[in-house]
């Protein structure tokens, strides 16, 4: 077989269907964690019926989706009806396509394979621009119902989506300035070079940028377009079975997306913290630290469970483990320190970034109440807009003082 055809091909068609066949199950199981998380925060139970701890309540969930019977409304238009949710999920997973987690490529079976499916110098501007199309099926589905409630949520997030996307698109401009390419790999690498990640820099801007972003996915606390208590379950209260799940598919989607992108933009992607310090090289191989770290708080935790004493114990495994995890990795115990393994490194620092905003999403969701719309408006056009701009001009000017030109 032609080798062009298999680099140029054959790979990246191997990486969508990863990706495609990966995400929901991954995301299922993110639904599992923020149910835990909530559960926590709200002193309550969580899923624990379907396997240990509710291990396989995610998978029980896709079943009971797959088979429910699927609903449509007598007097909805049915074709609208059933093309809102794969308008709204398709560009949910497109904007994968741009997303880099690693920044060495790696080679199978003798063929080079980039950590992402492609790389274009106007990727940030694709992801603008796909990102909002996505709205389109929450727009269609609203109308197509025919029904009080699922219009008045699609109204609602029309005009979420026109309050914040201005801001949003004005937030990233900062970092394409500095980085002088919108290309996602490129502003990674520009941080390298800067030896600073743009989130310092640019705090304005990621304030701006993550504000807004939250209400681009209509999560809590601007899920004005929901609102179960006002409009029972908003633009998709008619929806049932495997349409349903594709609203759903996408609103996680999104905010994988939208982590990802704040984590390329402002917090240097897969690059380790201070890359440019080399007495901190042994921070490449970061899971030497979180793996101890892990087992430490998972050992604690089930012994306060089993003695009844609470959080205390999985509090001191934490700690134990921290400990046991930086004096591994700083005596290069065994030489794993010394690894060098960039594709995993990368990697694994990009999705931990990932992570920690993906639980500050669910930490959000369990802290915050829902915003009233006239406060919405407010924070968005008095706030956020002037904010962002101003942000643009303090780059532009901050770029002239200190470049010299």
């Amino acid at each position: 077989m032609d080798p062009s055809f298999i680099q140029q091909i054959l790979i990246p068609t191997a990486q969508i269907l990863v990706v495609v066949m990966v995400l929901p199950l991954l995301i299922a199981y993110l639904q599992l964690v923020e149910r835990k998380v909530l559960g926590f925060m709200q002193a309550r139970l969580a899923p624990r019926r379907v396997g240990w701890h509710g291990l396989l309540q995610p998978i029980a969930d896709a079943v009971k989706l797959l088979i429910k019977e699927d609903i449509i409304p007598e007097k909805s238009d049915r074709f609208l009806f059933t093309l809102a949710p794969i308008v709204t999920v398709i560009p949910a997973l497109a904007a994968l396509a741009v997303i880099p987690f690693a920044g060495a490529s790696f080679t199978f079976y003798g063929y080079e394979v980039r950590p992402f499916i492609t790389d274009v110098n106007v990727a940030l501007l694709y992801l603008l621009a796909i990102s909002s199309l996505g709205i389109y099926g929450i727009i269609l589905g609203g109308w197509a119902s025919n029904s009080k409630y699922s219009l008045l949520g699609a109204l609602r997030s029309s005009a979420q989506m026109i309050s914040y996307e201005v801001p949003l698109g004005f937030a990233v401009i900062g970092v394409m300035m500095m980085a002088g390419t919108a290309s996602m790999v490129g502003i990674v690498e520009a941080q390298r070079t800067a030896g600073v990640w743009y989130v310092l820099p640019q705090i304005v801007g990621f304030f701006c940028y993550f504000i807004a972003a939250i209400a681009e996915t209509n999560r809590v606390p601007f899920d004005l377009p929901e609102a179960e208590a006002e409009l029972v379950a908003g633009f998709h209260t008619e929806y049932s079975g495997m349409k349903f799940a594709f609203f759903f598919l996408a609103e996680y989607t999104n905010m994988i997306v939208v982590s990802s992108i704040v984590t390329i933009l402002f917090f240097g992607g897969w690059l380790r913290p201070f890359p440019n310090v080399a007495s901190l090289q042994w921070l490449e191989n970061g899971w030497l630290v979180l793996l101890p770290v892990t087992l430490g708080a998972f050992a604690g935790w089930l012994f306060g469970l089993k003695t009844g004493r609470g959080l205390p114990p999985m509090a001191a495994g934490t700690v134990i483990g921290l400990v046991a995890g930086i004096t591994l990795a700083v005596l290069d115990v065994g030489g794993l320190a010394g690894l060098s393994v960039p594709v995993v490194s990368g990697a694994f620092w990009f999705f931990l970034k990932v992570s920690l905003f993906l639980f500050l999403y669910i930490w959000l969701r369990g802290t915050y109440p829902r915003y009233r719309y006239d406060q919405l408006m407010n924070l968005g056009w008095k706030w956020l807009i002037p904010l962002s701009i101003v942000n643009v001009v303090g780059t532009g000017l901050g770029i002239l003082v200190f470049s010299g030109r």
